[in-house]
């Protein structure tokens, strides 16, 4: 009797093997699609100016995260459609942290121009080198420092602003 089940057993289990096997339909995956602001890459850590420049573009990633000081002369825009936990957001990470969240080094960025195009950006940690021009709601700096001036392109991009986390060397104005 154990044979005949043992027999029976495996005849099912190929049946069902046979009816779960391929057939000639193609099955190659669908192609990657395109990056959004939510599909997109989370975060670009930089490495040299080619990440750097990727990073803040529309290409490039909600958080842009330096691990040591960084110099160059090209003139930065953060642009793009970018989002964290639902909201628009970007954050320039100039520091690194412990498990905690506690901030153990922070960085210097140094350009001759920042311009922020998106709404709730955070200069975060570290310092920026340079002018920085504000063309978007929310702007803030916790932890962080601006060694220039800092421009907004309007009343409402000032009053949105939250500075108290920060210091900024220079001028504040709207221009």
């Amino acid at each position: 009797m154990k044979k005949i089940l043992s027999l029976l057993m495996m005849v099912l289990v190929l049946g069902m093997l046979a009816a779960c096997g391929g057939d000639d339909e193609d099955t190659t995956a669908d192609p990657a699609p395109e990056t959004d602001a939510s599909s997109g890459a989370t975060q670009v850590v930089v490495s040299d100016e080619d990440s750097l420049v990727n990073g803040v573009s529309a290409d490039g990633a909600w958080i842009i995260i330096f691990e040591d000081d960084f110099s160059t002369d090209q003139e930065l825009v953060l642009t793009g459609e970018f989002e964290s936990k639902g909201e628009p957001a970007r954050k320039l990470a100039l520091y690194t942290q412990d498990e905690d969240r506690n901030i153990i080094d922070q960085f210097t960025l140094t350009a001759p121009k920042l311009t922020v195009q998106n709404e709730n950006t955070r200069l975060q940690g570290g310092t920026f080198a340079g002018d920085v021009y504000v063309e978007a709601n929310n702007f803030s700096m916790p932890d962080g420092t601006i060694e220039g001036n800092l421009y907004f392109a309007s009343e409402e991009y000032q009053d949105s602003a939250d500075l108290s986390g920060g210091t900024v060397t220079g001028a504040v104005e709207v221009q």
